[in-house]
């Protein structure tokens, strides 16, 4: 069974950082596109940032120039440095990755338990 845990997330004031990690929890044959999605209480989830195998990024307008995504191929980690923290990005972050979790399963979604993040003076 594939599973993701996120890290990093806490309190914070406004304009303040934080770090947020994922790491898969078991030996998994391989990660392609991996991303970070929030979701607030009486939100829908909304895409924050996406990165492919390659290095390819994509983010969110609201998070551009404030929040970074990158990832380790070697360690199968993906984080998110966010600066410049506002109180609109407080909502529970989850870790997103497809996953072959072997050579001869097929690729899947898999999600994490999410990790709170709250902005607040």
């Amino acid at each position: 069974q594939v599973q993701l845990v996120e890290s990093g997330g806490g309190f914070v004031q406004p304009g303040g950082s934080l770090r947020l990690s994922c790491a898969a929890s078991e030996r998994i044959f391989r990660i392609y596109d991996m991303g970070w999605y929030r979701q607030a209480p009486g939100k829908q989830r909304e895409l924050v940032a996406t990165i492919t195998s390659g290095g390819s990024t994509n983010y969110a307008d609201s998070v551009k120039g404030r929040f970074t995504i990158y990832r380790d191929n070697a360690k199968n980690t993906v984080s998110l440095q966010m600066n410049s923290l506002k109180p609109e990005d407080t909502a529970i972050y989850y870790c997103n990755a497809q996953v072959r979790p072997t050579i001869g399963s097929v690729t899947g979604d898999y999600w994490g338990q999410g990790t709170q993040v709250t902005v607040s003076s």
